[in-house]
């Protein structure tokens, strides 16, 4: 019997531990995950949506594995009896300079093959979101809602059900090739396993070096912060309005979801984060700060972007400044309207050279496959992930 060890607890590393015990029923599987409760960080700290594909390059790894993962999670959803709603959502155009983009973003979310997709003008987006505001719209109704950490717990419960192990509180310090097999090191020893997978998400490219991996890409976290809204307003969205993004970054801009709770939230922004680990408003963890900086590719993409970061951080300071920005959408939700909520943090990977790097990054070799970079959407991808992590590894 085999032995397969697995470097997280977040969605990705439970759905990869999942699919190897369905698919080799006489393999053993071991999760390690330094938290002591599964999905604690991006899992666990998201919008909650499940994307339809309208914004990753066709033929991507984003595109196949979104399209994939999206109809293998509402299946998954529906067998465990956690909430999935498809609420739908508005792409919203809001001035003539976005049109170009709007455009653009249209094709690709048609070569996606986004089911339902269309293309709404002012009165039409008022018949589905009556309180948005613009000139076009993109309108996709099977855009849905899900709790990820539902997911990730009942993707926890079939591991250990199916004979798998589930080690909390357990965070790697290394990785050491014997013969034969690999050996995990944590503070309560090693495990030997046969082969392994490291879904670290945001110290995946700390784990990747511990592995052998390349140094690039580095982990530059991006903090996002989330308002939430008033009861009194909450009604005003029916689903989600989100803006155009800006085609230079993977954020998707600050936008209006509703959750499975209820509640309708408006974010998040996206700015550097000084923790890979800290969800307070100022939270620092000095070697984090000193990583980001020693990275050569942080700088340069400090350079190109530093007018946006500026932007970016009036909306931390303020929460006026914040709100005037979602309020070209949804005008009638202020700055009174909305009280600030929780934070999210966004492992992105960013290269020597200081581009962000926009796919699904995944590294095979000798025993060890590592997933270097998966931001959103991950979770929504995640068992879609597994399949391909599985299908590709020796």
């Amino acid at each position: 019997m085999t032995t397969t060890g697995v470097v997280g607890g977040g969605i990705v590393g439970l759905a990869v531990a999942r699919e190897i015990l369905r698919r080799r029923r006489a393999e053993t599987v071991i999760v390690f995950e330094k938290e002591s409760a599964l999905g604690a960080h991006q899992t666990g700290h998201n919008s909650g949506v499940v994307h339809a594909g309208i914004y990753y390059k066709p033929g991507s790894l984003k595109a196949r594995l979104c399209t994939r993962g999206r109809d293998l999670l509402r299946d998954f959803a529906a067998e465990h009896g956690i909430p999935f709603e498809e609420c739908g959502k508005l792409v919203v155009a809001v001035g003539e300079n976005e049109m170009g983009r709007f455009d653009t973003l249209e094709k690709t979310a048609t070569e996606n093959g986004v089911p339902g997709l269309r293309r709404v003008g002012p009165e039409e987006m008022k018949e589905i979101e009556p309180y948005a505001a613009g000139l076009a719209a993109l309108h996709s109704p099977r855009t849905a809602i899900t709790d990820y950490v539902a997911v990730a717990e009942a993707l926890g419960r079939e591991v250990t059900e199916s004979g798998g192990e589930v080690r909390l509180g357990e965070e790697v310090t290394g990785v050491h090739r014997v013969t034969g097999g690999i050996e995990v090191e944590t503070p309560a020893g090693r495990t030997r396993v046969d082969h392994l997978v490291v879904c670290g998400g945001l110290e995946s490219d700390r784990l990747g070096e511990l592995t052998g991996g390349p140094k690039a890409p580095r982990i530059v976290p991006f903090r996002g912060e989330y308002m939430q809204v008033s009861a009194a307003k909450q009604d005003l969205v029916r689903g989600m309005v989100y803006p155009v993004p800006d085609p230079r970054y993977p954020f998707l801009g600050v936008h209006f979801t509703r959750r499975v709770s209820g509640g309708l939230e408006v974010g998040p922004n996206a700015f550097l984060a000084l923790s890979r680990r800290g969800y307070g408003r100022i939270a620092v963890t000095p070697r984090d700060v000193v990583d980001t900086l020693a990275w050569p590719g942080f700088w340069r993409f400090a350079a190109e972007h530093w007018r946006t970061g500026v932007t970016e951080l009036r909306g931390v300071l303020s929460k006026q400044a914040y709100m005037r920005e979602a309020q070209r959408y949804v005008p009638d939700i202020g700055a009174a309207d909305v009280e600030r909520a929780g934070l999210g943090l966004r492992a992105q990977a960013v290269e020597r050279d200081g581009s962000l790097v926009d796919d699904f990054v995944i590294h095979h070799g000798d025993g060890i496959t590592s997933v270097r970079n998966a931001p959103s959407p991950a979770a929504t991808s995640s068992l879609a992930i597994a399949e391909y992590v599985v299908d590709r590894m020796s």
